[in-house]
C-alpha cells in the first residue's frame, strides 16, 4: 500500500507542476502580473480536481483538505516566473514555435497525470464499479483545468478545438480502467498516463484533429 501511495503521490505532483506551468506560461504570454500568473497557474493545476471533488460529494475538495497541491502549484508557478523574469530569451521563447512546443508537453503530462488522477479518486470515494462514471470523472479531472485557465485567459479552451486533446485523456481513462485487475494498479496508472503523452505528442507532430464541418 505505502508503494500504491508514493506512486499515485509522485503522479499526482508531476501533473501539477506540469500543470501549472501550462498555466503560467499563458498567463506570461498574455502579460498578467505576478498575482495573475498564479492565479493563472494554480487553477490550472487543481480547477479540474476541484470540480471533480464537488462532483461526486467530497467536501471540501481536496486541495483545501490537503494543500500541499496548490503549494506546489504556487512553487512551480514561482520557478517558472523568475526563470522567465531573468532569462535574456524570454520575449524570443514566447514568440517563437518554442512556446507551442513546450505548452504541448507539460499539457501532455498533466493530461495524462490527471486523467488516471481522477480514476483513482473516483475509486477511492467508492465509485469503483461505475466504470462509465470512473471514465468521465478521470477525463474531466484532465481537462477541467485547462477549460478554466483557457476561459479566464480569453481563449478557446483547447479541449474543443486541440489536437484530440480530449479524445487522448478519454483513451487513457479507458485503458486504464480495462487494465485494473488485470495487471498491478502501479503499471497500469504509468502504463496509461504515458499512453495519454503519447497520443498527445504524436497528434501534435503528425496534426492528427477531428474532422470540422468548415
Amino acid at each position: 500500500m505505502p508503494e500504491r501511495l508514493t506512486i499515485f503521490f509522485i503522479v499526482e505532483i508531476v501533473g501539477t507542476a506540469a500543470f501549472a506551468c501550462s498555466g503560467a506560461m499563458v498567463a506570461i504570454r498574455k502579460q498578467l502580473d505576478l498575482l495573475g500568473i498564479i492565479v493563472l497557474g494554480v487553477t490550472t493545476a487543481v480547477g479540474g480536481g476541484m470540480i471533480r471533488d464537488l462532483l461526486i460529494g467530497i467536501h471540501p475538495p481536496t486541495l483545501f483538505v490537503k494543500p500541499i497541491y496548490v503549494l506546489a502549484a504556487f512553487a512551480s508557478v514561482l520557478v517558472l516566473f523568475l526563470i522567465v523574469k531573468f532569462s535574456r530569451f524570454r520575449m524570443e521563447l514566447l514568440e517563437s514555435r518554442y512556446y507551442e512546443q513546450i505548452m504541448n508537453l507539460l499539457d501532455a503530462i498533466g493530461l495524462g497525470a490527471f486523467t488516471v488522477v481522477g480514476i483513482d479518486t473516483a475509486i477511492g470515494a467508492g465509485f469503483g464499479d461505475y466504470h462509465f462514471l470512473m471514465v468521465f470523472l478521470g477525463v474531466l479531472t484532465g481537462v477541467g483545468g485547462g477549460i478554466l485557465r483557457d476561459m479566464m485567459a480569453g481563449l478557446i479552451p483547447a479541449v474543443l478545438k486541440k489536437h484530440v486533446y480530449a479524445c487522448a485523456s478519454l483513451a487513457g481513462a479507458v485503458c486504464y480502467v480495462f487494465l485494473l485487475g488485470r495487471i498491478k494498479s502501479e503499471i497500469a496508472m504509468v502504463f496509461s498516463a504515458l499512453l495519454v503523452v503519447v497520443i498527445r505528442v504524436l497528434a501534435k507532430k503528425y496534426k492528427w484533429n477531428l474532422p470540422k464541418a468548415l
